[in-house]
């Protein structure tokens, strides 16, 4: 699936970037709802941070959304919008600074998120705590929902290549 690539900044859009930016939010307290750097954010809020940094302004208010992973509902509000922005891949094939969507619990909605920082782990916010780079594990790599990279990515050109 392709998103429709909005007006980059500047800068050119590189994975390098991309693990720069979302790196520059580590140790951000977690609160729920929020997106600014240094002072508060919850996974999603680090994901809104990281785009406005590449491509300016958000492309879309996210509706208010409740904290609780075990929610029972049809929809997926996480990956609608991640499909509706970013580029959708297969999940064997993530690469660094892509953003990595999960369901933490196993039958419940895809309502976490982060960005692939290495191969095997992630920067996210962590509830109770603040942004974190984590191992990616195989707890972790059993409940991805999805992955996606930001439209526009130079391909090529990151780390690791």
């Amino acid at each position: 699936m392709s998103a429709q690539a909005p007006s980059p900044s500047p800068a050119i859009i590189t994975r390098a970037r991309v693990i720069a930016a979302a790196g520059q939010w580590i140790g951000t307290p977690y609160v729920h709802q929020a997106s600014a750097k240094g002072a508060g954010c919850d996974c999603l809020g680090l994901i809104r941070g990281v785009w406005r940094e590449l491509y300016g302004s958000e492309p879309e208010t996210p509706p208010p959304y409740t904290p609780d992973w075990n929610e029972r509902h049809c929809d997926e509000p996480l990956l609608s919008a991640a499909r509706r922005h970013l580029v959708e891949k297969e999940t064997k094939d993530i690469e660094v600074g892509d953003v990595v969507i999960f369901r933490v619990a196993a039958n419940g909605p895809a309502k976490h998120c982060g960005v692939a920082s290495s191969p095997n782990a992630f920067i996210h916010a962590y509830a109770g705590r603040a942004v974190v780079e984590s191992w990616m594990n195989r707890w972790w790599r059993q409940r991805i929902a999805g992955v996606f990279e930001f439209p526009g990515i130079e391909q090529g050109l990151g780390i690791g290549d």
